[in-house]
């Protein structure tokens, strides 16, 4: 027996504040967001797998340039770009995940061939790229990935270090998107995808690719994919201690989620948010900063997206 599909999909909580957000920028982020929805929405339509869902959405978001990752990657300190990208399925807890890697169009269909094509879980670097070739994904030149709005971020940043004027923006900061789902099939998946954090020092890999912290998903309980402070949600295994409290305390998930996000991740300093979905279907989008980048779809229910 088959029951109604569910899926949420986040573009980072590193919002514009809305100071800064124009009517016209809000409009093209809540237009993209409906776009990625729509992609999800069509593989669950036809009875798609939850794990094959996720994959469209984070494509689709890699492919939009106001989110940070894939096309809209930002820069490191020395004005590269590095991406990192997971993905998990519930049934069996199968994942795979790359860090560090440039040149795939879609890191996340890096991540799935290294989920479909070896026995690993992460891999880097040009071990992950050779993944990747082997698995005949489409390859970009650089200047597919250069968008005038990151450099510009990067050169803004690097400006106020040497002014020693660096604030807290969580719109440099944070630079994540994601992807959960539950299928008509009671299977759940997640998938998060980034490039990171403007200026940060190469080599630095944040939660996204690291299942347990940025990404996660268990049939029993749930499938989160998380966005903020990358080191604060490592040092908490933020995806996972959500479906531990499911598992472990009978914890429902929107209290998990939300005892996480408002309470542990506040505690040690960090911002952020995340995505959920239970086995049931039920949706959460905890954040404790700004905004959050995010949409969400229940069968029959139609598509709704926000910012704020």
């Amino acid at each position: 027996m088959t029951r109604g599909f569910s899926l949420a999909i986040h573009g980072g909580a590193g919002v514009l504040p809305r100071d800064r957000m124009t009517p016209a920028r809000e409009e093209a982020c809540h237009a993209a967001l409906d776009r990625v929805l729509a992609a999800g929405e069509t593989v669950l339509s036809q009875d798609g797998t939850a794990l094959d869902a996720v994959t469209a959405a984070v494509c689709a978001l890699e492919d939009e340039p106001l989110f940070n990752a894939g096309r809209g990657a930002v820069f490191t300190h020395d004005g590269r770009q590095e991406m990192d990208a997971s993905l998990m399925e519930g049934g069996n807890r199968t994942a795979g995940a790359v860090a560090g890697i440039f040149g795939p169009k879609n890191p996340i269909l890096a991540a799935r061939a290294v989920l479909e094509r070896t026995p690993h879980v992460l891999m880097m670097g040009e071990g992950a790229l050779e993944v990747a070739r082997s698995a005949g994904l489409e390859f970009a030149d650089p200047e597919y990935f250069f968008t005038q709005e990151r450099w510009d971020a990067l050169q803004d940043t690097l400006a106020m270090e040497c002014a020693g004027t660096l604030d807290d923006d969580p719109s440099r900061r944070h630079g994540t998107v994601g992807a959960v789902a539950r299928d008509r099939h009671g299977n759940l998946a997640a998938a998060t995808s980034t490039g990171g954090m403007t200026a940060r020092r190469s080599g630095r890999v944040g939660d996204s690719p690291v299942i347990g912290a940025g990404t996660y998903a268990d049939n029993a309980t749930c499938a989160v994919s998380a966005t903020g402070d990358g080191e604060v949600f490592l040092r908490l295994c933020v995806a996972h201690e959500i479906a531990a409290r499911m598992r472990l305390a009978g914890t429902p998930m929107t209290r998990a989620a939300e005892e996480v996000v408002m309470s542990e991740l506040t505690a040690l300093g960090g911002s952020g948010g995340l995505i959920a979905i239970d086995h049931g279907g039920a949706i959460s989008t905890p954040f404790n900063c700004e905004g959050m980048y995010r949409g969400w779809i229940v069968e029959a229910e139609g598509r709704e997206t926000a910012i704020y």
